[in-house]
């Protein structure tokens, strides 16, 4: 028997998910169809029997709307939400903004997938000239964090995430985890990999091949020390999972027309 049961979600897709851009920490809402992911995620987990006490979220707005409408869906409206730049997705710099495919056919494939999904590579830095410097660190939540702004990351990688995720994670939801309540993270790719990472183990070299579809709740049973009892498990239609996780993995692909 698991002693604790925790829900990592990554957030249902945002209009440049759809258009296949480096997303990032520039602000962006759900598309229709990561509003239709977010609805049918919360039916799935209410017909499972799912009843949250407490919900973390990124500061960042389609991670925050992920969370609202799974909540709606199952009639659990009322369960508190607390917010921090440190589940933010992670800082791709440079890249912010850049088409994937694009950036596969100009510096090829396996450099894009470096750049996405290794553990310490770090991509270019964002300078203040790049068109959303301003967009993001002028943006007023990011005044309410706890480090100055001179000390947000400007590029990090996945390694990165997890060294400012680690200390949210240990000194705000662990406590709130080994006191009993069911807990929903509705976060972003990147920071559910690192935390995966971080609980099951997850190699330096295998995390590169770990792949987070959008709006698919994943399950992980954790026992007494909060090591799994077993690999983490996406709920749902496990045919329709995996589709989405190879249309996720072939962003970083040069489109066929381009080969």
């Amino acid at each position: 028997m698991a002693k604790y049961r925790l829900v990592l979600l990554r957030h249902g897709e945002g209009a440049w998910n759809k258009e296949n851009r480096f997303c990032s920490w520039v602000d962006q809402k759900l598309s229709s169809g990561g509003i239709k992911e977010a609805r049918n995620c919360g039916k799935h987990l209410k017909a499972l029997g799912f009843e949250f006490d407490l919900v973390f979220t990124s500061v960042l707005s389609r991670s925050i709307q992920t969370a609202w409408l799974v909540l709606e869906e199952m009639g659990q409206e009322w369960v508190p939400i607390q917010s921090s730049w440190r589940l933010n997705e992670r800082h791709y710099g440079a890249l912010i903004g850049l088409n994937r495919a694009e950036m596969a056919l100009n510096h090829g494939e396996e450099q894009v997938k470096i750049w996405r999904r290794s553990y310490d590579v770090t991509p270019p830095p964002i300078t203040e000239s790049h068109p959303y410097y301003e967009e993001i660190y002028n943006d007023r939540r990011y005044k309410c964090s706890d480090v100055s702004q001179d000390n947000l990351p400007r590029a990090e990688s996945l390694k990165d995430v997890l060294d400012r995720l680690l200390p949210y994670w240990n000194e705000k939801i662990v406590p709130e985890l080994k006191s009993g309540k069911m807990i929903l993270i509705s976060a972003h790719g990147n920071s559910s990999r690192a935390l995966l990472k971080h609980l099951e183990g997850i190699s330096d070299e295998d995390i590169i091949n770990v792949t987070l579809p959008t709006g698919v709740p994943i399950l992980l049973e954790l026992d007494e020390n909060l090591r799994p009892l077993g690999p983490h498990q996406f709920l749902g239609d496990q045919e329709a999972i995996q589709a989405a996780i190879k249309k996720v993995e072939d962003q970083g692909k040069v489109k066929s027309a381009e080969k």
